[in-house]
């Protein structure tokens, strides 16, 4: 009887130490796989994350390329730029090659007939009267800072200088005709209207400051053009 006793005693001892020992270590089974479920849920964090910086680097490479072709093609619109401003001189100059060229007419009649050079006499009257039409844009004197105007920047400026634009005076006495000779020159499409070059000029050749920083705040500044 108590051999029995005993035997039932180990039994229950031994279904208890084992209970308890399944306990703990199902206790451990369950923190390890929390612990592998937050490592999955890390995992994907960080691939989530390796995704959006690879988006972004994508994107910024593709502005890189975008500016560099901007850069390329930079030189290329200047060149055509300045290959365009540069037989407007001539184009401007015609008035005065026109004179020459009846002053040398009429001298070649005048060695020919005599009243060849009478009919040329009217010409070469007018020839003094093409050059005092051109002498306000010469008496001018001081060239102006004509980078002040609304839509002239550096590049225009340079570009305005060689077509022989210096001062705001010549600005403000252009007619429909040179607006439209200045345009196909500077290769632009209604800018100088859009800009009111000539307003802002008529202000700046009578000494109208006050009315011009008035009418156009933004002058002179970084946003100028």
């Amino acid at each position: 009887m108590s051999t029995f006793f005993y035997m039932l005693l180990a039994f229950v001892v031994g279904i208890l130490v084992g209970w308890f020992i399944w306990g703990r270590l199902r206790g451990q089974f369950d923190s390890l796989r929390g612990d592998l479920d937050r490592t999955r849920g890390e995992r994907d964090r960080l691939r989530a994350d390796s995704d959006r910086l690879k988006g972004e680097l994508d994107a910024c490479g593709r502005a890189r390329a975008d500016l560099e072709s901007r850069l390329r093609d930079a030189p290329g619109a200047k060149a055509g730029a300045d290959k365009a401003a540069a037989p407007a001189p001539a184009a401007l100059m015609s008035t005065p090659a026109a004179s020459t060229s009846a002053k040398a007419a009429p001298a070649k009649s005048a060695a020919a007939k005599k009243p060849a050079a009478k009919a040329a006499a009217p010409k070469k009257a007018a020839a003094p009267a093409a050059k005092k039409a051109a002498a306000p844009q010469a008496a001018t004197g001081k060239a102006d800072n004509l980078r002040r105007l609304i839509g002239i920047g550096p590049v225009n400026e340079r570009l305005l200088k060689g077509l022989g634009v210096t001062t705001y005076a010549e600005i403000a006495a252009w007619t429909a005709a040179d607006v439209k000779r200045i345009e196909e020159v500077l290769n632009f499409d209604g800018r100088i209207a859009r800009e009111k070059w000539i307003e802002q000029a008529k202000l700046l050749a009578a000494g109208n400051e006050a009315e011009f920083a008035h009418q156009f705040p933004t002058a002179g500044t970084a946003s100028n053009t």
